[in-house]
């Protein structure tokens, strides 16, 4: 056997030897249709951000992403699907703070490491939160929710995207700062808990503004009170957690692209580039503005940075509390 016919044999052997995610990183990527987990149902902040970014960013990429929502366990179960995937690229993942930060923070049995078992790519949007009331709820400001609440401890109750997400663990950051007693009613995303509160089974809720706010137009919730580093433009009226003095609460939520772990930092670098892409798009950037978000595109570092940083803020909310899984 000739010089040239071995070492063809021992390419080969190679990229057997190394599999099929090895194979498929070395290939012209993308060469199929990519996945996008989103760990919430249809009809949250979450299925928005990734359903508006989605097309621009199969077209930059030059293929198809088909967007997949894998509910349930405030985000688990569809973190874990990205988890198990293989770091080629062709399955990707919406981060959220519930999924990175929150829930690991109060669950010990998630099945991952948010800071180890992630390639982080971009943070897509900030996104403000707010504690919005059904309008049957007997106050239409911060000063008087706060003072209904405190007169009737118990006898309200919140919804949620589900436990450990972070509509639960925001509120409870605020409950911790007030003193206030009000009952968790988790759901399987913000969408459901969102409908709920919007026909009144349950009064309050603490959700990310692109979902609620189609419903605070409609007159079908009152806003009491925002996450956001000033007042928004959308509603002027309504103070942000810095202005009634509960500047720890005042964190706005994240919405960004993560890979499984080990994913090579070559699709890293494509998948970030056509991901700014995206976001270049005066539509796109009109659609997430809208919603009173912010148009973000930060650097796979800088991104894995707010992830660790969100990720200790609620590891303490949940020793503070002394918060368990219900």
């Amino acid at each position: 056997m000739n010089r040239t016919r071995l070492r063809l044999l021992g390419a080969l052997l190679g990229l057997a030897a190394a599999g099929p995610a090895t194979v498929a990183a070395q290939q012209a990527y993308p060469v199929k249709p990519v996945r996008l987990v989103v760990p919430f149902a249809p009809g949250g902040t979450t299925d928005i951000v990734a359903r508006t970014v989605s097309d621009k960013l199969g077209a930059a990429l030059g293929a198809t992403v088909v967007v997949e929502n894998k509910a349930g366990g405030g985000g688990i179960v569809g973190a874990q699907e990205l988890v198990r995937a293989a770091p080629d690229g062709y399955t990707l993942g919406i981060a959220t703070v519930s999924t990175t930060a929150a829930n690991p923070a109060i669950n010990p049995r998630t099945g991952y490491n948010p800071l180890a078992d992630f390639t982080p790519i971009t943070n897509l949007a900030a996104t403000p939160n707010l504690i919005a009331v059904h309008p049957s709820f007997p106050a239409k400001n911060y000063a008087d929710f706060l003072d209904v609440l405190k007169k009737s401890p118990g006898k309200f109750s919140y919804s949620s995207s589900g436990t450990g997400g972070i509509g639960h663990l925001q509120t409870e950051l605020w409950k911790s700062l007030t003193g206030v007693f009000i009952t968790h009613i988790p759901y399987r995303g913000a969408g459901p808990a969102l409908n709920d509160t919007v026909a009144g089974q349950v009064l309050i809720m603490f959700d990310n503004m692109p979902s609620a706010l189609p419903f605070v137009r409609e007159g079908k919730l009152v806003p009491i009170v925002v996450a956001a580093p000033q007042r928004l433009a959308i509603l002027p009226n309504v103070p942000t957690f810095k202005e009634v003095g509960l500047e720890p609460v005042n964190r706005m939520a994240y919405y960004g692209i993560v890979g499984p772990k080990n994913l090579p930092r070559d699709i890293v670098d494509k998948v970030h580039a056509a991901a700014k892409q995206a976001l270049a798009d005066p539509a796109v950037r009109k659609r997430i503005e809208d919603t009173g978000s912010l148009v973000v595109g930060n650097t796979p570092e800088q991104f894995a940075e707010q992830i660790r940083a969100e990720f200790e803020v609620y590891k303490g909310v949940v020793a503070r509390q002394n918060l368990r899984l219900e």
